[in-house]
């Protein structure tokens, strides 16, 4: 029994020097949080200034959308109402109009869809690496390594 002590002691103590790091932020929380309502995992991050970066970008591509949509729609219908008997092609203008604001809707609703991704991995990794060691260089045993740094300067 006293040698289980003695290695419990040497144990404790080869701890007691070093940095014992544990998550104080869950990933899936931040996550979840995240996939509810993109920069809320942010917010739990505790990285504020990707909020309104998210927020922002977000906001001005949905009112993108919405415009673009709203023009093709318009030009969707001009063309079918420009098919007639006497011009069973349709104006072809009204065709390619319609054609450009369907593929620059689709272009932003890709741009929302790889947002939201980005927004729940930077959820993820913010949250893994939150008490992250970013100090100055450290030893093995969590010692700050002094740097020395020397410059000479002539002047003739």
């Amino acid at each position: 029994m006293p040698r289980e002590a003695a290695d419990t002691l040497d144990i404790s103590s080869d701890l007691a020097g070093a940095k014992v790091s544990g998550h104080s932020k869950s990933p899936w929380v931040a996550v979840g949080l995240s996939a509810g309502v993109p920069g809320l995992g942010q917010i739990y991050n505790q990285t504020y200034w990707k909020v309104p970066l998210i927020w922002g970008l977000g906001g001005y591509w949905i009112y993108e959308w919405i415009h673009l949509n709203d023009n093709y729609k318009d030009f969707r219908g001009q063309y079918t109402n420009s098919i007639t008997t006497a011009t069973p092609d349709g104006d072809q203008l009204l065709l390619t109009l319609r054609d450009f604001y369907r593929d620059e809707r689709d272009k932003f609703a890709w741009y929302l869809g790889a947002l939201y991704l980005l927004n729940l991995v930077d959820a993820y990794v913010g949250a893994s690496l939150y008490d992250f060691d970013v100090s100055p260089e450290l030893t093995s045993n969590g010692r700050i390594v002094p740097r020395v740094r020397a410059s000479i300067h002539l002047s003739f």
